[in-house]
């Protein structure tokens, strides 16, 4: 979800937030993380500290995370995080906020035409979704989303943990494991991680060293879910525009993206040309911060905002 004001432009993502503010660019980039107290009643850290304290804290703090699958699962811990991030710029300070849909945003930070009676594909990987979109004259002609992303990776990898080595770790390790050696598509000289957690057999801690490869098995399920979805869109896209796209390919964006090979992967079973944008996880944002710098042109066309 992507929400423009006056001032600020938000990508509110299940597992990043990313604020850009008119003339700064960037100015935060942090994860969708708060630290409440059993009942939920006072928030006491968010983003880098309140990832810090990921299984950590003691039963008498919670770390959650208040977007899911793309959407806002905890209203008040998401207002008191992204006021604890931004101020009171959301409540009180905003006179009008604007939503503009992720693949949109992700296809105008990505620099695609939009614009243009063109085909343009783009597949925005985010922590929680992926979203799949076709573009032409501004608009979304066809757009599919799941609820698969970087965290049901993650959960791959520790499950695969689990099952494979009887080693059970969190979801940080998870994705440190993905960060480190993860890749979907297998790699002539593997990548190596080291992988820390607790030996269900005996309860004690225990390293295991796991490599690209390792991971490409752990993962093919969610990639898999992935793929289908884009196929999916693709299956919808009026011909003019799938034509263009099987000319053109399909732009990657999200953090999921910055996966090892993923280009490579959705290519190969797809059968159209995939390209990572450049700095895919803030594609979002930056698009949101083009839509902001030149509102006052885009608001005339009605498609982009909603």
């Amino acid at each position: 979800m992507s929400i423009l004001s006056r001032k600020i432009g938000i990508d509110l993502g299940t597992s990043t937030v990313l604020i850009y503010v008119k003339g700064e660019g960037i100015v935060v980039n942090e994860p969708s993380l708060a630290a409440v107290n059993r009942d939920r009643t006072r928030i006491l850290a968010v983003g880098n500290q309140a990832f810090a304290m990921v299984g950590r804290a003691p039963e008498s703090i919670q770390v959650v995370r208040p977007m899911r699958d793309g959407a806002i699962a905890d209203f008040v811990v998401t207002e008191g995080m992204l006021q604890h991030l931004i101020g009171k710029a959301i409540s009180a300070g905003a006179r009008q906020a604007w939503l503009i849909d992720a693949p949109l945003a992700a296809a105008i930070g990505a620099g695609l035409p939009i614009a243009e009676p063109r085909g343009n594909a783009i597949c925005d990987i985010g922590g929680g979704t992926t979203e799949i979109a076709v573009i032409s004259l501004s608009g979304m002609v066809v757009a599919h989303s799941i609820p698969v992303g970087g965290n049901r990776i993650d959960d791959a990898i520790a499950t695969y943990m689990k099952r494979k080595h009887n080693l059970l770790i969190g979801e940080r390790t998870a994705e440190d494991a993905k960060i480190a050696a993860g890749s979907a598509v297998s790699m002539r000289q593997p990548l190596l991680a080291e992988v820390r957690g607790r030996d269900l057999v005996t309860g004690l801690p225990r390293n295991v060293e796991v490599t690209s490869n390792d991971i490409v098995e752990a993962i093919q399920e969610p990639l898999r879910l992935i793929v289908g979805a884009v196929r999916d869109a693709l299956g919808e896209t009026p011909p003019e525009l799938a034509a263009d796209i099987f000319d053109r390919g399909m732009v990657l964006s999200g953090g999921g993206a910055q996966l090892r090979g993923i280009d490579r992967y959705i290519s190969m079973h797809t059968g159209i040309p995939a390209v990572v944008a450049d700095e895919p996880q803030t594609t979002v944002v930056r698009g949101t911060g083009l839509a902001l710098e030149n509102f006052g042109v885009m608001k005339r066309n009605q498609s982009y905002f909603r």
